[in-house]
Protein backbone atom coordinates (compact mmCIF):
# COMPACT_ATOMS: atom_id res chain seq x y z
CA UNK A 1 0.00 0.00 0.00
CA UNK A 2 1.48 3.50 -1.15
CA UNK A 3 -0.06 5.53 2.11
CA UNK A 4 -0.13 9.60 1.87
CA UNK A 5 -0.02 10.44 6.05
CA UNK A 6 0.10 14.54 6.81
CA UNK A 7 1.09 15.62 9.61
CA UNK A 8 3.30 12.80 10.39
CA UNK A 9 6.30 14.85 12.59
CA UNK A 10 3.26 15.26 15.08
CA UNK A 11 2.04 13.59 18.24
CA UNK A 12 -0.37 10.93 16.99
CA UNK A 13 0.76 11.12 12.83
CA UNK A 14 4.29 9.67 14.01
CA UNK A 15 2.97 6.57 15.97
CA UNK A 16 0.82 6.19 13.35
CA UNK A 17 4.07 5.82 10.95
CA UNK A 18 5.82 3.46 13.16
CA UNK A 19 3.30 1.28 13.55
CA UNK A 20 2.12 0.91 9.73
CA UNK A 21 6.11 0.22 8.74
CA UNK A 22 6.24 -2.26 11.73
CA UNK A 23 2.98 -3.61 11.02
CA UNK A 24 3.34 -4.49 7.13
CA UNK A 25 6.34 -4.38 5.28
CA UNK A 26 4.30 -3.95 1.94
CA UNK A 27 3.06 -0.33 3.24
CA UNK A 28 5.40 2.45 1.56
CA UNK A 29 4.57 6.20 3.84
CA UNK A 30 5.04 9.78 2.22
CA UNK A 31 5.05 11.95 5.05
CA UNK A 32 3.81 15.24 4.25
CA UNK A 33 4.51 17.75 7.37
CA UNK A 34 5.26 21.24 7.31
CA UNK A 35 7.21 21.37 10.47
CA UNK A 36 5.39 23.60 12.48
CA UNK A 37 6.07 23.83 16.16
CA UNK A 38 4.67 20.74 17.51
CA UNK A 39 6.07 18.71 14.19
CA UNK A 40 9.21 17.50 15.72
CA UNK A 41 11.96 15.56 12.99
CA UNK A 42 13.25 13.80 16.18
CA UNK A 43 10.37 11.37 16.51
CA UNK A 44 11.07 9.69 13.05
CA UNK A 45 15.06 10.76 12.67
CA UNK A 46 15.50 6.71 13.27
CA UNK A 47 13.80 6.10 10.04
CA UNK A 48 15.42 8.36 7.70
CA UNK A 49 17.24 5.47 6.15
CA UNK A 50 14.25 3.44 5.40
CA UNK A 51 13.39 2.80 1.83
CA UNK A 52 9.64 2.58 2.76
CA UNK A 53 9.43 5.88 4.34
CA UNK A 54 9.58 9.77 3.27
CA UNK A 55 8.92 12.67 4.69
CA UNK A 56 8.34 15.68 2.16
CA UNK A 57 8.43 18.89 3.96
CA UNK A 58 5.35 21.48 3.18
CA UNK A 59 1.93 22.94 4.10
CA UNK A 60 -1.45 20.99 3.45
CA UNK A 61 -3.09 24.29 2.41
CA UNK A 62 -0.48 24.45 -0.54
CA UNK A 63 -2.00 23.18 -3.71
CA UNK A 64 0.30 22.32 -5.79
CA UNK A 65 3.06 20.78 -2.83
CA UNK A 66 -0.60 18.46 -2.66
CA UNK A 67 -0.80 17.46 -5.63
CA UNK A 68 2.65 16.35 -5.84
CA UNK A 69 2.53 14.48 -3.17
CA UNK A 70 -0.85 12.87 -3.20
CA UNK A 71 0.57 11.53 -6.78
CA UNK A 72 0.86 7.38 -6.96
CA UNK A 73 -0.79 7.46 -3.04
CA UNK A 74 -3.49 4.43 -2.46
CA UNK A 75 -4.61 5.79 0.37
CA UNK A 76 -4.46 8.99 2.49
CA UNK A 77 -4.59 9.49 6.50
CA UNK A 78 -5.14 13.17 7.36
CA UNK A 79 -3.48 14.05 10.75
CA UNK A 80 -2.02 17.33 10.06
CA UNK A 81 -4.16 19.75 12.24
CA UNK A 82 -3.31 22.63 14.84
CA UNK A 83 -4.63 20.86 18.00
CA UNK A 84 -4.13 22.70 20.97
CA UNK A 85 -6.95 24.45 22.68
CA UNK A 86 -5.47 26.90 24.24
CA UNK A 87 -3.96 28.60 21.37
CA UNK A 88 -6.76 28.37 19.39
CA UNK A 89 -8.20 30.59 22.51
CA UNK A 90 -5.42 32.99 21.90
CA UNK A 91 -5.66 33.01 18.20
CA UNK A 92 -8.28 30.92 15.88
CA UNK A 93 -7.09 32.06 12.27
CA UNK A 94 -4.19 29.27 12.22
CA UNK A 95 -6.61 26.57 13.06
CA UNK A 96 -8.76 27.90 10.69
CA UNK A 97 -6.36 27.92 7.60
CA UNK A 98 -4.91 24.28 8.46
CA UNK A 99 -7.70 22.53 9.65
CA UNK A 100 -10.37 23.96 7.18
CA UNK A 101 -8.44 25.23 4.25
CA UNK A 102 -6.15 22.51 4.40
CA UNK A 103 -8.40 19.44 4.71
CA UNK A 104 -10.46 21.13 1.87
CA UNK A 105 -7.08 21.03 -0.81
CA UNK A 106 -6.33 17.50 0.51
CA UNK A 107 -9.96 16.62 -0.71
CA UNK A 108 -9.39 18.25 -3.96
CA UNK A 109 -6.22 16.44 -4.66
CA UNK A 110 -7.71 13.06 -3.52
CA UNK A 111 -10.60 13.64 -6.04
CA UNK A 112 -8.58 14.11 -8.72
CA UNK A 113 -5.96 11.34 -8.50
CA UNK A 114 -8.65 9.41 -7.62
CA UNK A 115 -7.41 8.15 -3.83
CA UNK A 116 -9.06 4.21 -2.77
CA UNK A 117 -9.29 5.59 0.49
CA UNK A 118 -9.35 8.91 2.66
CA UNK A 119 -9.25 9.23 6.31
CA UNK A 120 -9.35 12.14 8.33
CA UNK A 121 -8.70 12.21 12.12
CA UNK A 122 -10.61 14.02 14.12
CA UNK A 123 -11.70 14.35 17.67
CA UNK A 124 -14.04 14.07 20.39
CA UNK A 125 -14.45 17.39 21.09
CA UNK A 126 -16.55 18.12 18.07
CA UNK A 127 -19.77 16.74 20.24
CA UNK A 128 -19.58 19.66 22.72
CA UNK A 129 -19.74 19.11 26.60
CA UNK A 130 -21.86 15.49 27.05
CA UNK A 131 -23.91 15.65 30.58
CA UNK A 132 -24.84 12.00 30.71
CA UNK A 133 -24.57 9.06 28.36
CA UNK A 134 -22.07 8.89 25.35
CA UNK A 135 -21.51 10.74 22.10
CA UNK A 136 -22.58 8.20 19.15
CA UNK A 137 -21.24 9.18 15.82
CA UNK A 138 -24.55 10.67 14.57
CA UNK A 139 -24.78 13.05 16.95
CA UNK A 140 -25.35 16.81 16.61
CA UNK A 141 -21.73 18.64 16.53
CA UNK A 142 -21.33 21.05 19.13
CA UNK A 143 -18.15 22.52 19.21
CA UNK A 144 -17.47 24.84 22.02
CA UNK A 145 -13.81 25.95 21.21
CA UNK A 146 -12.17 27.44 18.41
CA UNK A 147 -10.36 24.16 17.98
CA UNK A 148 -13.48 22.16 18.14
CA UNK A 149 -15.39 24.22 15.53
CA UNK A 150 -12.47 24.12 13.19
CA UNK A 151 -12.26 20.13 13.50
CA UNK A 152 -16.55 20.03 12.85
CA UNK A 153 -15.76 22.08 10.22
CA UNK A 154 -13.60 19.78 8.39
CA UNK A 155 -15.47 17.11 9.72
CA UNK A 156 -18.52 17.82 7.64
CA UNK A 157 -16.33 19.35 4.44
CA UNK A 158 -15.21 15.92 4.15
CA UNK A 159 -18.79 14.13 4.58
CA UNK A 160 -19.81 16.60 1.70
CA UNK A 161 -17.35 15.27 -0.48
CA UNK A 162 -18.04 11.52 -0.34
CA UNK A 163 -21.67 12.60 -0.51
CA UNK A 164 -21.22 14.83 -3.82
CA UNK A 165 -18.19 13.26 -5.00
CA UNK A 166 -18.39 10.01 -4.19
CA UNK A 167 -14.53 10.73 -2.50
CA UNK A 168 -14.36 7.12 -0.52
CA UNK A 169 -13.56 8.84 2.62
CA UNK A 170 -13.91 8.14 6.32
CA UNK A 171 -13.61 10.14 10.15
CA UNK A 172 -12.54 9.06 13.31
CA UNK A 173 -12.85 10.78 15.90
CA UNK A 174 -11.07 9.54 19.01
CA UNK A 175 -10.81 10.66 22.75
CA UNK A 176 -8.07 12.29 24.12
CA UNK A 177 -4.66 10.66 23.35
CA UNK A 178 -1.51 9.94 25.93
CA UNK A 179 1.85 8.49 25.27
CA UNK A 180 5.16 8.78 23.68
CA UNK A 181 6.63 11.69 21.19
CA UNK A 182 3.51 14.13 22.67
CA UNK A 183 4.58 17.99 22.32
CA UNK A 184 5.06 19.12 25.95
CA UNK A 185 2.12 21.91 25.88
CA UNK A 186 -0.25 19.20 26.23
CA UNK A 187 -1.67 17.86 29.79
CA UNK A 188 -0.32 14.63 30.61
CA UNK A 189 4.09 15.32 29.28
CA UNK A 190 3.38 19.07 30.98
CA UNK A 191 2.59 17.55 33.53
CA UNK A 192 5.57 14.55 33.89
CA UNK A 193 8.24 16.74 32.35
CA UNK A 194 7.55 19.78 34.83
CA UNK A 195 7.36 17.40 37.78
CA UNK A 196 10.88 16.43 36.94
CA UNK A 197 11.98 19.55 37.51
CA UNK A 198 9.93 20.14 40.23
CA UNK A 199 7.84 22.92 38.66
CA UNK A 200 4.19 23.37 39.29
CA UNK A 201 1.24 22.09 37.31
CA UNK A 202 -1.47 23.95 36.53
CA UNK A 203 -4.83 22.42 37.20
CA UNK A 204 -7.60 24.60 35.56
CA UNK A 205 -10.83 25.31 37.98
CA UNK A 206 -12.15 22.76 40.58
CA UNK A 207 -10.33 19.71 37.98
CA UNK A 208 -13.37 17.83 37.70
CA UNK A 209 -13.78 18.18 34.09
CA UNK A 210 -13.51 14.46 32.85
CA UNK A 211 -11.91 12.83 30.09
CA UNK A 212 -11.66 9.47 28.36
CA UNK A 213 -8.15 8.12 27.99
CA UNK A 214 -7.08 6.55 24.94
CA UNK A 215 -2.98 5.44 24.86
CA UNK A 216 -1.74 6.62 21.13
CA UNK A 217 -0.23 2.83 20.41
CA UNK A 218 -4.00 1.52 20.85
CA UNK A 219 -5.29 4.71 18.64
CA UNK A 220 -2.77 3.78 16.04
CA UNK A 221 -4.43 0.34 15.27
CA UNK A 222 -7.60 1.48 15.80
CA UNK A 223 -6.52 3.52 12.75
CA UNK A 224 -4.65 1.04 10.55
CA UNK A 225 -8.66 -1.04 11.30
CA UNK A 226 -10.72 1.69 9.98
CA UNK A 227 -8.01 2.37 7.00
CA UNK A 228 -8.47 -1.22 5.57
CA UNK A 229 -11.89 -2.25 7.25
CA UNK A 230 -14.36 0.54 7.78
CA UNK A 231 -17.10 1.65 5.72
CA UNK A 232 -16.82 4.67 3.24
CA UNK A 233 -18.93 7.39 4.34
CA UNK A 234 -18.93 6.35 7.88
CA UNK A 235 -18.07 8.23 10.92
CA UNK A 236 -16.05 6.10 13.79
CA UNK A 237 -15.38 7.05 17.29
CA UNK A 238 -12.13 6.24 19.10
CA UNK A 239 -12.26 5.60 22.76
CA UNK A 240 -9.85 4.65 25.38
CA UNK A 241 -10.03 2.35 28.55
CA UNK A 242 -10.33 4.85 31.24
CA UNK A 243 -12.45 7.65 32.06
CA UNK A 244 -11.41 9.79 35.27
CA UNK A 245 -11.67 13.40 36.24
CA UNK A 246 -8.38 15.85 35.65
CA UNK A 247 -8.06 15.77 39.69
CA UNK A 248 -7.95 11.70 39.70
CA UNK A 249 -5.59 11.87 36.75
CA UNK A 250 -3.24 14.14 38.32
CA UNK A 251 -3.08 12.25 41.72
CA UNK A 252 -2.11 8.62 39.65
CA UNK A 253 0.75 10.41 37.69
CA UNK A 254 1.30 12.43 41.43
CA UNK A 255 1.78 9.41 42.95
CA UNK A 256 3.57 7.29 40.33
CA UNK A 257 6.67 9.83 40.18
CA UNK A 258 6.61 10.44 43.87
CA UNK A 259 6.02 14.32 44.12
CA UNK A 260 4.25 16.12 46.82
CA UNK A 261 0.63 17.91 46.11
CA UNK A 262 2.37 21.19 46.45
CA UNK A 263 3.16 21.02 42.87
CA UNK A 264 -0.65 21.14 42.02
CA UNK A 265 -1.50 24.80 41.59
CA UNK A 266 -5.14 25.57 41.44
CA UNK A 267 -5.31 28.44 38.73
CA UNK A 268 -8.20 30.24 36.83
CA UNK A 269 -10.42 27.67 34.78
CA UNK A 270 -10.15 27.72 30.52
CA UNK A 271 -13.13 29.56 28.95
CA UNK A 272 -15.73 27.50 27.37
CA UNK A 273 -14.02 24.05 29.20
CA UNK A 274 -16.07 21.52 28.26
CA UNK A 275 -16.74 19.50 31.39
CA UNK A 276 -17.11 15.90 29.99
CA UNK A 277 -16.33 13.80 27.34
CA UNK A 278 -17.43 10.04 26.44
CA UNK A 279 -17.62 7.83 23.46
CA UNK A 280 -19.82 5.21 22.38
CA UNK A 281 -17.22 2.78 20.33
CA UNK A 282 -20.04 0.25 19.57
CA UNK A 283 -18.95 0.84 15.83
CA UNK A 284 -15.61 0.18 16.26
CA UNK A 285 -15.85 -2.38 18.12
CA UNK A 286 -18.39 -4.18 15.40
CA UNK A 287 -15.29 -3.97 12.86
CA UNK A 288 -13.18 -6.88 15.52
CA UNK A 289 -11.84 -3.68 17.69
CA UNK A 290 -10.09 -4.79 21.14
CA UNK A 291 -7.77 -2.29 23.34
CA UNK A 292 -4.19 -4.18 23.42
CA UNK A 293 -2.59 -1.66 26.57
CA UNK A 294 -4.64 -1.65 29.63
CA UNK A 295 -4.59 2.55 31.50
CA UNK A 296 -2.34 1.40 34.27
CA UNK A 297 0.27 -0.06 32.15
CA UNK A 298 -0.01 2.82 29.57
CA UNK A 299 0.39 5.32 32.04
CA UNK A 300 3.37 4.16 33.68
CA UNK A 301 4.90 3.58 30.22
CA UNK A 302 4.09 6.54 29.30
CA UNK A 303 5.82 8.36 32.13
CA UNK A 304 9.01 5.90 31.73
CA UNK A 305 9.46 6.94 28.44
CA UNK A 306 9.44 10.65 29.24
CA UNK A 307 12.01 10.38 32.02
CA UNK A 308 13.69 7.88 29.41
CA UNK A 309 14.28 10.43 26.77
CA UNK A 310 14.86 13.63 27.99
CA UNK A 311 16.86 14.84 24.89
CA UNK A 312 13.94 14.43 22.86
CA UNK A 313 11.16 17.13 25.20
CA UNK A 314 14.11 19.05 26.56
CA UNK A 315 15.33 20.87 23.81
CA UNK A 316 11.31 21.73 22.65
CA UNK A 317 10.87 23.31 25.96
CA UNK A 318 13.87 25.18 26.18
CA UNK A 319 12.91 26.37 22.47
CA UNK A 320 11.64 30.01 21.92
CA UNK A 321 8.29 29.05 20.53
CA UNK A 322 7.41 26.98 24.04
CA UNK A 323 8.89 29.20 26.59
CA UNK A 324 6.54 32.69 25.17
CA UNK A 325 3.98 30.46 25.04
CA UNK A 326 4.31 28.74 28.40
CA UNK A 327 5.04 32.52 29.68
CA UNK A 328 1.90 33.94 28.22
CA UNK A 329 -0.63 30.82 28.90
CA UNK A 330 0.87 29.95 32.73
CA UNK A 331 3.42 31.30 34.30
CA UNK A 332 1.37 34.58 35.73
CA UNK A 333 -1.39 32.27 36.60
CA UNK A 334 1.05 30.11 38.53
CA UNK A 335 2.56 32.55 40.84
CA UNK A 336 0.94 32.57 44.11
CA UNK A 337 -1.58 29.96 43.53
CA UNK A 338 -1.87 27.37 46.47
CA UNK A 339 -1.79 23.85 46.08
CA UNK A 340 -5.27 21.63 45.39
Amino acid sequence: MRLLVTGGLGFIGSNFIRHMLAADRRVRIVNLDLRTYAGNPASLVDLSRNPRYRWARGDIADPKVVDRCMKGAEAVVHFAAETHVDRSILDAAVFLRTNVIGTQVLLDAALRHKVGRFVHVSTDEVYGSVARGFSREGDRLEPNSPYAASKAASDLLVRSYVVTHGLPALVTRASNNFGPYQYPEKALPLMITNWMDAAPFPLYGDGRNVRDWLFVLDHARALELVLRRGRLGEVYNIGGTHSCSNRELIERVRVLMGVGPELVRRVPDRPGHDRRYALDCAKLKSLGFRHAYGFTEALQATVDWYRGNEAWWRPLKKGGVYRRYYSRQYAARLKGRTSK
